[in-house]
């Protein structure tokens, strides 16, 4: 990624763009285009993807997802990790965010939108208690977010859900319905379920992430690691990206297409939680004087969703034609391009809000550190 001292003007830093970062959007709508059409052209395309899985995940996305989050992991400086942690305002206010408001906020959404509809309205409640360990570590890097903390916040968060998902499934879909003498529903998972699916899908470009940093700053030093290296693998998070979007959306097409007002009821609820829990996490964390790449990387972590799990819950408990899979399936469909939007309304805030951080104009997706590590 290209940066310079003086501020040059936009037009300037568009031009040093590739062409996959410039034109970001649309590529992702082609990409969710491409797969509805691959979906419909090809009968068998659904069967073909789904027979071979990890986990509960077809392979095809397993990879696209593991593709996404390696060179992301790859540019974490783990020896800053400790850092992170040790800020506890942060990562409190992410953890309230996450584990509190935001599952709260799901259920309030799926009753309030959804109370005719039980099923959905189930499935939209599971979607809420998965909290992000994959997509948003992308999101976070093209926003221009920490990377460290993003790691950070992501590895706590994934040990919250191994500790809490069955828990508080039990309390939003049973408790406090009961309590509010609304219809309650069961949600039988174990721990184990929910600790393989971080332990494939955050666990190996962790794993992957810190090696590549630890044997290569070895082996060829920091500057060669940091200019030469990350670099060249920078582009394979957004191609990686770009196929997890054209193989969901060719495995969902035919339920997008034959059910567009179920589309339509769920995506309502969901654009209205992403929005909430951006914008209110952003402006919270700006109150209490959080830096950009601070703020943006605590925001992202609580407006996204780990939909691999959610669909995997859903399937394994209500069955792969049950609408609880159907909302599951819907929600990452909907998250993409409210999360992009978001990227650009993150980026947008920079400038409004925090002046003095835009002064140092960055592009996609290679944004060095402030910090330089000791070889």
């Amino acid at each position: 990624m290209t940066t310079t001292d003086a501020a040059p003007g936009k037009d300037s830093v568009t031009a040093r763009l590739s062409a996959l970062d410039r034109y970001l959007p649309a590529w992702i709508g082609l990409a969710m285009v491409s797969g509805l059409l691959l979906g419909r052209l090809i009968p068998d395309l659904n069967d073909s993807l789904e027979r071979i899985k990890v986990d509960t995940v077809s392979l095809p996305i397993a990879i696209g997802l593991l593709a996404m989050m390696y060179p992301v992991l790859a540019k974490v400086r783990y020896t800053h990790l400790a850092d992170e942690l040790a800020d506890r305002r942060t990562v409190v206010l992410s953890l309230v965010l996450n584990w509190l408001v935001g599952p709260l906020l799901m259920f309030t959404l799926a009753w309030v939108f959804l109370a005719d509809l039980p099923e959905l309205r189930t499935g939209l409640i599971i979607v809420g208690l998965a909290r992000c360990i994959a997509m948003v570590l992308i999101w976070n890097d093209l926003a221009s977010g920490s990377r460290e903390l993003a790691a950070v916040l992501v590895a706590v968060n994934s040990l919250f859900q191994i500790v809490m998902y069955s828990v508080l499934g039990w309390f939003y879909l049973s408790v406090l319905p009961g309590w509010l003498g609304l219809d309650t529903a069961d949600l039988d998972v174990s721990v184990w379920e929910i600790a393989r699916s971080v332990l494939i899908f955050l666990g190996i470009p962790l794993l992957a992430g810190f090696l590549t940093r630890t044997i290569g700053e070895a082996r060829k030093g920091t500057d060669w690691y940091e200019n030469a290296f990350l670099p060249r693998i920078g582009p394979v998070a957004l191609y990686g990206l770009l196929f997890t979007i054209v193989v969901l959306f060719a495995l969902q097409g035919e339920q997008i297409t034959e059910n567009p007002l179920d589309v339509a009821r769920v995506a309502i609820p969901l654009l209205v939680y992403f929005a909430l829990m951006w914008g209110g996490a952003f402006l919270t964390g700006h109150r209490l004087g959080l830096s950009y790449e601070r703020n943006a990387s605590v925001a992202f972590t609580a407006a996204g969703n780990n939909f691999e799990l959610a669909i995997a819950v859903a399937i394994a408990v209500f069955g792969v034609t049950s609408g609880e899979a159907l909302a599951g399936t819907i929600g990452p469909l909907i998250e993409v391009p409210a999360l992009v939007a978001l990227v650009y309304v993150s980026l947008w805030a920079k400038r409004r809000f925090y002046p003095a951080a835009d002064a140092v104009t960055t592009s996609w997706p290679e944004r060095p550190s402030p910090r330089p590590t000791p070889t």
